[in-house]
């Protein structure tokens, strides 16, 4: 005896009319959704993370506040100190490091993380009110991915972090 239903007989097709009809009527009472709506369930999937590394909370929480709207796991941290704890525990997308920082640089923070063997594949996205040829260049050679110097446009800094994250599938 078969456990699977026979929807080849009478009785088949009349229960597929039935889910058919069931279906269409469920799609006609929902509106369509959008675009923007189908990026949002997309999105929601895998939350990219970014620590913002910055000494000014001002400068910290606006940063949330808008990477957090772009549907971004925002971290916060102060200096490298408070850098070094997230990089124990937790899987980084990109990094927002400000190159002004108390005890450790900037600089010397993005030489240390892409010196090391397990974060040197994190990118690295300078922030700074900074933005001399010479800070630029040596951001660059240090290993940051991206230099974006502040005052600075919230659509530059959304594209260069989308730009710089992890390919995936």
């Amino acid at each position: 005896m078969s456990l699977k239903p026979n929807m080849s007989g009478p009785t088949g097709k009349h229960f597929r009319k039935q889910l058919d009809t069931i279906t269409r009527r469920k799609l006609s009472e929902n509106k369509v959704v959008s675009l923007s709506e189908f990026r949002d369930i997309k999105k929601s999937k895998h939350k990219h993370t970014v620590l913002v590394v910055d000494d000014e909370e001002i400068m910290r929480n606006a940063l949330k506040r808008v990477l957090e709207g772009e549907n971004f796991n925002v971290l916060l941290a102060e200096d490298g100190y408070a850098l070094s704890h997230f990089l124990e525990t937790t899987v980084l997308d990109v990094i927002l490091l400000d190159i002004n920082l108390p005890w450790v640089t900037g600089f010397e923070l993005v030489h240390l993380i892409k010196s090391h063997s397990v974060l040197k594949d994190v990118p690295v996205i300078m922030l700074s009110g900074k933005k001399s040829t010479e800070d630029i260049q040596k951001a660059m050679a240090l290993g940051a991915n991206d230099f974006i110097a502040k005052p600075f446009d919230v659509d530059f800094l959304l594209n260069a972090i989308r730009k710089n994250l992890p390919q995936t599938g």
